[in-house]
């Protein structure tokens, strides 16, 4: 075997149960062989589950190096400090009063796809994958509700379903208590205006050719907003999404991943919508980044008396932000209730699997406070 294994980042883009996996698999290869692993990450949750000794580096510089222990429980430089800080904690927010408000709910909502092979026309019908099965969910007025699971559970699916970017085979989605399929042409306009996307890939959602300015603007543009007046609304939104006004001239790939997400944020809220549909919105970012956009969005819906239907598969994410969270799996939601008490006492055993392989969880962060 090899003396040493470099592994870069090999549980970035992974689910929580997989990423166990892969982890125990490189500590079980590493007893065996002997192997010495030079393992780059940005996530100290992962770092407390597999390091022997930490080096910490900014700007191409080493900032600081010791022991796992020595650096996670006593880290002496502030860029250090800062990285340990920003790992979402555990520890679910507190139970707010939820209103009686229901502003949108999913009945029985189920999609499936057919995979089909066809040779010069010949079709020949393949497996149907169930992606949604009958989904009962309800988002009430100023609450965030996690949609959680993992790749393959149906819950991105269920979120185009919800904001119409696909049909759903079945079950019906409601908005303020109307059925959105019984809705006319310009009935439907308004509720994609009243329900916004915030996109997982901030590199992919923006256009490249455009200027912030024009990406953000040309909704409201569209729908009939004169121009002046949404420029103006943009710089607005250019501030509270932490932007300077300089960048309404720039183009997106004049700006990091973080930046380009503020940048998404800020053209889902220009249709004033009254729901925001964030789908991973902080998968793609570093864990430091990750916190800011967080504590972004929670700020944006209290600010904007806004409802927030949160996708992700890292429960560590769903405890900063949500209220109530449904978890589901291959399809079907398999448990819902309040963060807290899901956390503290989850029933079903795909739940408690996942709790379990959060990286990191048993790791006491004692001398640092976010």
């Amino acid at each position: 075997g090899p003396k040493i294994l470099i592994a870069d980042e090999p549980t970035t883009a992974l689910d929580v149960t997989t990423q166990a996996q892969i982890l125990e698999l490189i500590k079980n290869m590493q007893k065996r062989l002997g192997t010495g692993v030079l393992f780059i990450t940005h996530d100290f949750g992962v770092v407390a589950d597999i390091a022997d000794r930490v080096v910490v580096m900014q700007e191409g510089k080493i900032v600081e190096t010791g022991t796992a222990k020595q650096v996670l429980n006593n880290p002496q430089h502030s860029y250090t400090q800062s990285l340990i800080a920003a790992i979402p904690k555990l520890n679910p927010r507190k139970a707010r009063k939820r209103s009686d408000n229901i502003v949108l709910k999913t009945d029985e909502v189920s999609k499936s796809f057919g995979s089909s092979i066809s040779f010069f026309g010949l079709g020949k019908a393949g497996r149907e994958v169930k992606a949604v099965r009958e989904v009962n969910v309800e988002l009430r007025k100023g609450e965030t509700l996690g949609i959680v699971g993992e790749s393959g559970s149906g819950k991105s699916t269920l979120a185009r379903c919800i904001i119409k970017l696909m049909e759903s085979d079945q079950g019906q989605i409601e908005l303020d208590g109307v059925d959105i399929s019984k809705l006319n042409r310009k009935d439907m306009r308004s509720y994609r205006n009243r329900i916004q996307m915030v996109f997982q890939d901030p590199f992919a959602s923006l256009n490249p050719r455009s200027r912030v300015g024009d990406i953000i603007s040309q909704g409201p543009i569209l729908q009939g907003v004169d121009k002046e007046e949404a420029h103006a609304n943009t710089r607005e939104l250019l501030d509270i999404v932490g932007l300077d006004h300089k960048s309404f001239d720039r183009f997106p790939h004049e700006f990091s991943g973080g930046q380009r997400q503020r940048i998404g944020i800020a053209r889902a809220l220009a249709l004033k919508p009254d729901i925001l549909v964030a789908d991973e919105p902080v998968s793609a970012l570093d864990v430091s980044i990750q916190a800011q956009i967080l504590e972004l969005l929670d700020k944006i819906r209290k600010q904007m008396d806004l409802s927030m239907l949160f996708i992700t598969h890292d429960l560590r994410v769903a405890a900063q932000v949500c209220d109530q969270v449904a978890v589901m799996q291959y399809g079907k939601v398999i448990e819902v209730g309040p963060t807290a008490k899901l956390f503290a006492n989850p029933k079903h055993e795909y739940t408690k699997s996942l709790l379990a392989a959060i990286p990191g969880k048993n790791w006491h962060f004692s001398k640092v406070d976010a």
